[in-house]
């Protein structure tokens, strides 16, 4: 209708002039006027909506938490309810327990054994070092002995059999004395390597229990609100991440910008750059004064795949006749004004308006003051919508 009033001057015009000579206005004395008049709002049709295209697809995405069960047993305790706050690892609910209780008191049990074992093996060391010291001085002294006797034999005062009997008695000494040194060599092994083993593989269990353990404390991994909770006191915990007990929509990131994104036809490819202005407009933000209705934003990224032309392995080859659905291309937009997010309510759906700016010369400047047209256009249609209550609906891009 804009673009329809803005080129009618020649109608009107020739209107004048018919007036001023006071002739009747018919269809053969308006023809000419009538084609410059369909000439130039075809031309300003086609500039306006080629260099600034439109997308009703709008959205303001954003992802949830599916809460789920790492752990099998009924429900023992729900700790939020639909619509609470949460914070990250806010407990949400437990499940029964006892089984997990059980083990992790065994795996401690088994580790405080080792703890035993490990002092009954420093005895025994201290033990076996005894007897080593106990089997040298019984070996000098055999020793000692035996040197003695052989020097008495050697002058013909001492006789064979003592010397023989001292030295059996030597090296049963010396048997003595390695069996201590092994009984300290175990008891050394047992400290330094079996042991510790066995206390690594103890400790492990008593993670592996307490991990199982705390699986039966169900928390929230992020800030967020809770919402669509489906369990109760009793009911079966739920491991299916398409069937989970409860939802958790996360709050947004202070660091992280809030991205509108938007189909576009894939003709206006030539048209849409990164950097370009647009204005969004929301249904959830519509108002009668209009105020935050329509918000600056500019281009921040294209896609540059569109998505209906992916192709997986599979079994059959592929046919394009069966995509016959063309796709749209995807654009990321963020908001000029970082205050404006605050307003903007997740999964809204949005109209987006884009402006081109950057077109050299005289005829750039005409170009982008065409967009005046569509910046009106979109502000009338939010009335509109305002109005008739329907929303921003519309078809097509």
């Amino acid at each position: 209708m804009i673009e329809l009033l803005l080129t009618s001057f020649p109608v009107l015009i020739r209107y004048i002039q018919l007036r001023l000579r006071g002739e009747a206005m018919t269809i053969w004395n308006m023809k000419t006027a009538l084609y410059a008049w369909a000439c130039l709002a075809f031309a300003l049709f086609v500039t306006i909506f080629y260099f600034h295209p439109k997308s009703y697809t709008g959205l303001v995405p954003f992802r949830t938490i599916s809460v789920v069960a790492q752990a099998n047993g009924p429900v023992t305790e729900v700790a939020v309810e639909n619509g609470q706050a949460v914070k990250a690892g806010d407990l949400l609910f437990r499940i029964e327990n006892s089984s997990q209780t059980a083990a992790l008191t065994q795996a401690k049990a088994e580790l405080a054994q080792l703890d035993a074992a490990e002092a009954k093996a420093k005895d025994a060391l201290t033990l076996a070092k005894a007897s080593v010291t106990s089997a040298n001085a019984s070996l000098a002294k055999l020793q000692q002995d035996l040197d003695q006797a052989q020097t008495l034999l050697d002058r013909n005062v001492g006789t064979q059999d003592k010397v023989r009997e001292l030295e059996a008695a030597v090296i049963s000494a010396e048997a003595t004395r390695e069996a201590a040194k092994a009984q300290t060599d175990v008891a050394e092994t047992d400290l330094s390597q079996s042991i510790p083993a066995q206390r690594a593989v103890a400790e492990a269990a008593v993670q592996r229990a307490q991990v199982e353990l705390d699986h039966t404390e169900v928390r929230a991994y992020a800030d967020g609100t809770v919402t669509q909770m489906a369990m109760s006191v009793g009911s079966p915990a739920s491991q299916l991440v398409l069937r989970p007990g409860m939802v958790i929509i996360p709050e947004r990131g202070e660091d992280a910008h809030l991205r509108v994104i938007a189909g576009f036809p894939q003709v206006a490819r030539a048209t849409l750059y990164e950097g370009m202005p647009a204005e969004i407009a929301c249904e959830s933000n519509l108002n009668l004064s209009n105020r935050d209705a329509v918000l600056p934003a500019h281009i921040v990224a294209i896609q540059p795949a569109i998505a209906s032309g992916q192709v997986t392995p599979g079994g059959d080859l592929l046919e394009p006749s069966a995509r016959a659905t063309r796709g749209s291309i995807l654009v990321y937009f963020e908001l000029l004004h970082p205050e404006h997010e605050a307003i903007m309510l997740d999964g809204s759906g949005c109209i987006i308006q884009t402006y081109t700016n950057r077109l050299p010369g005289v005829f750039g400047h005409v170009i982008s003051a065409t967009g005046v047209v569509k910046a009106a256009g979109l502000r009338l249609k939010v009335w509109g919508a305002l109005i008739a209550g329907v929303g921003l609906g519309g078809g097509g891009h």
